[in-house]
């Protein structure tokens, strides 16, 4: 790997701060929304490196945004910071050593650390080049299930923005597919009436029958919902302990997937209508509450292909021989299918003596595995948007696991940090430096919306959760 772009050597003279910021970051574990060590640290960051920041953004308090540069299109790098509750772990061992409460086992430590190293080297780019434009880091809580960034986007925070771009820590180094699903989380709360349940159960009316048969209802409707929508639910409130009183009071918590925002909010309404049916069987009362929602991710392919060709020229991260022999102390820890899951989710053939990433994905690569839902997809309905995904683990890590907490401070996590922030930066200085580029990411997501513009999947009227209590 040669260091050709002059903007990866303005991402290495950062370097060792943001390694030292990453692992401050790592060491500080916050929930969604509650992140306020860590956004003062990203604060306190960006205002040391000369960026103008703007605080508590879209009404959240551990929410930011710094600017640097003047005039010109705006170029969004989008960054995150928070943890995962119950996954804690000592930083470097290869084995289960929880410290306590919650930890960084999804990277965010990094993906933040990454896309703010990426916005001062296009920073510092600007300043050398006397160039107009401006760059823009992003701190985005609560990705986790909270969807900080749909509140952002719903109170117009990236209303000016002309493109943005993302990364997410991975075993490998790719374009991000899109490939995500759209969703919302609805709490259902039923209201009865208490009685005794052997002497007088004809006077009560089980809120906890009702939630019983809203899951029934839900489930019968699986037949008839495309293949690859999703719905989960949780009992939140089973009405009490105590089997010889009917329940007055119990509560439903529903994840609802779908592939699409069109096809996501018809599939709300037809949950809500079993909820409703649930009430009319048992005479009781149900409240919806919408508590978060995520929406799909739109691709861009003049975005993405840009993406690539950074990624090409660089080329994987550079490994070390202590990497190699910690990345194998961790997948002794793993089953083999993990080891083998992570190669064929990337549409690679497993290869079981290669610990760390040893080439770059190709553009459209088509693996296997599950979809989950993230909050960029918000944001990929407004702007023009991309993400990649950067090389920080051993293969076969699962994610939100100790393993990948244990990982985040290692040499590993800091090259591929690195290595994100490279192409990041890389593409945000074609942008700059290409006009055309700009307006043919424009025209493609024009195109992708032009049939079903962006319906926030949450209403003006519901605010950011406090504290989530499920993961994604």
């Amino acid at each position: 790997m040669q260091n050709t772009d002059p903007v990866w050597s303005l991402v290495e003279a950062h370097r060792a701060e943001f390694e030292a910021f990453s692992d401050r970051v790592w060491d500080m574990p916050e929930l969604g929304f509650q992140e306020t060590r860590s956004a003062a640290e990203h604060v306190a960051m960006l205002e040391n490196l000369g960026f103008r920041v703007t605080s508590g953004i879209a009404g959240l308090p551990t929410a930011m945004v710094g600017e640097a540069g003047d005039e010109g299109p705006v170029i969004a790098i989008l960054g995150e910071f928070d943890a995962l509750p119950g996954l804690s772990n000592e930083a470097g061992i290869a084995e289960h050593r929880p410290t306590g409460g919650a930890g960084h086992a999804c990277g965010h430590n990094l993906l933040g650390a990454a896309s703010m190293l990426a916005a001062v080297a296009v920073k510092d780019w600007l300043a050398a080049n006397g160039i107009k434009g401006r760059v823009r880091y992003y701190g985005c809580p609560a990705e986790e299930n909270g969807a900080g960034k749909l509140f952002m986007v719903r109170e117009g925070a990236f209303s000016d923005v002309d493109i943005a771009l993302s990364w997410h820590p991975a075993p490998f180094a790719a374009v991000n597919p899109v490939n995500s699903l759209a969703n919302v989380q609805v709490d259902f709360t039923f209201h009865g009436r208490a009685s005794h349940a052997a002497a007088a159960p004809h006077l009560g009316r089980s809120a906890l029958d009702a939630v019983e048969l809203m899951n029934v209802g839900v489930n019968y409707m699986r037949e008839h919902m495309p293949s690859d929508a999703r719905i989960h639910y949780a009992t939140l409130d089973a009405g009490g302990v105590a089997p010889n009183v009917v329940q007055a009071r119990a509560k439903v918590r529903y994840v609802i997937r779908a592939k699409t925002l069109p096809e996501l909010h018809p599939l709300i309404a037809r949950v809500k209508k079993i909820a409703e049916g649930a009430a009319l069987m048992t005479e009781t009362r149900v409240e919806a509450q919408t508590l978060s929602g995520m929406s799909n991710l739109l691709g861009n392919v003049p975005l993405e292909q840009s993406l690539q060709a950074s990624l090409e020229r660089l080329g994987p991260p550079e490994w070390d021989d202590a990497d190699r022999q910690f990345a194998n102390e961790i997948r002794a820890t793993l089953r083999p299918d993990d080891i083998d899951g992570a190669f064929l989710r990337f549409g690679l053939p497993p290869v079981r003596d290669v610990p760390l990433a040893d080439r770059i994905i190709p553009l459209g690569s088509k693996g296997t595995g599950g979809i989950g839902s993230t909050d960029v997809g918000d944001v990929s309905w407004v702007v023009p948007t991309a993400q990649i995904r950067g090389a920080t683990y051993a293969i076969g890590t699962p994610g939100h696991s100790w393993q990948l907490t244990a990982q985040g401070k290692s040499g590993i996590a800091h090259k591929g940090m690195v290595h994100a922030a490279k192409v990041l930066a890389s593409t945000a200085v074609e942008a700059l430096s290409n006009p055309a580029m700009i307006e043919a990411a424009k025209a493609d997501h024009a195109a992708r919306v032009a049939a079903h513009p962006y319906v926030c999947p949450v209403d003006a009227n519901v605010p950011p959760p406090l504290a989530m209590a499920l993961g994604q």
